[in-house]
């Protein structure tokens, strides 16, 4: 019996044998494996349909039929001008309606000067819709030190703008402008009583408070030092301070029948006022 006859059975042939043997030494390999070869096969389709696919795309969408032939802004604008939106299209809207980068163009719009927010959509077949949050400003900022001066908008935001409005004047640290905004607020709800408005609001190094009224006067109300470091009640805070000097004032500068430059309201049972002639006098209450 030969090694090509089996001991029962047909004679396998020698060159199967052989070739049997040779897949058993060499593990079978890649080109044995039509499972492996199939696989490898879809991959590449595969591969070559996304990259034909996106090749594809990118040359429809340069075709003139998605050109971008309009943007529209929508909101209604008080101080951005036409010129300032043209700019901003001509320099950062590049490319047709699939390709113009939108968020680059929505930081360009953001950086005119009275524009808070802005927001890009697609209009289809070829229009940019821009919708504009302009900044509604409420007052001023002065730098004390460098004299430097910035706007406040209505949630008090620093931002840098011209403008000529007659507005209230902020002088305190950049940080603080939400704080004097509000403060501001509920002063001037204080002063209805007198008829008299804020037009400078001042808050120091050390917290202390001190406003400028609209006819000229100006009302020291010093530091929150209501209360000790326990938290019990040992002083009257500026709010209280103020309500004190509009329940006093009408009677007292009847009295006084003169121009008040200063009142002094860092005392608890009364107050101090300085002349507008630089005499100084004293109430108690």
């Amino acid at each position: 019996m030969t090694s090509e006859q089996p001991a029962f059975g047909k004679p396998i042939p020698a060159s199967r044998v052989r070739e049997a043997d040779w897949r058993r030494r060499s593990g079978g390999g890649f080109w044995h494996r039509p499972e492996w070869m199939d696989l490898v096969s879809n991959i590449l389709i595969l591969i070559a349909s996304v990259m034909f696919g996106v090749a594809a795309f990118k040359l429809v969408v340069k075709l003139p039929l998605f050109a971008l032939r309009e943007v529209v802004v929508v909101s209604p604008l008080g101080h951005v001008t036409g010129a300032q939106l043209r700019y901003v299209v001509d320099s950062s809207m590049r490319g047709n309606f699939f390709t113009v980068d939108l968020d680059s163009a929505r930081k360009s719009f953001e950086n005119l000067p009275w524009v808070r927010s802005a927001q890009l959509r697609r209009l289809w077949p070829g229009a940019i819709e821009v919708t504009l949050e302009e900044q509604v400003a409420v007052a001023y900022w002065r730098n004390v030190e460098s004299g430097d001066t910035r706007l406040v908008n209505s949630f008090g935001e620093l931002f840098d703008a011209a403008a000529n409005d007659s507005m209230p004047v902020f002088s305190g640290p950049p940080e603080a402008a939400p704080t004097l905004l509000a403060q501001m607020r509920q002063f001037n709800t204080l002063l209805e009583p007198i008829h008299r408005k804020i037009v400078t609001l001042t808050l120091s190094g050390r917290h202390a408070w001190e406003l400028k009224l609209d006819d000229g006067m100006v009302i020291e109300l010093g530091k929150d030092l209501s209360r000790d470091r326990e938290g019990r009640k040992v002083d009257s805070t500026p709010e209280e301070r103020l309500q004190r000097f509009v329940a006093l004032w009408p009677e007292a500068s009847q009295k006084i029948g003169r121009p008040v430059a200063v009142v002094d309201m860092r005392y608890q049972s009364g107050f101090a006022i300085r002349m507008a002639d630089s005499a100084q006098r004293k109430g108690k209450q």
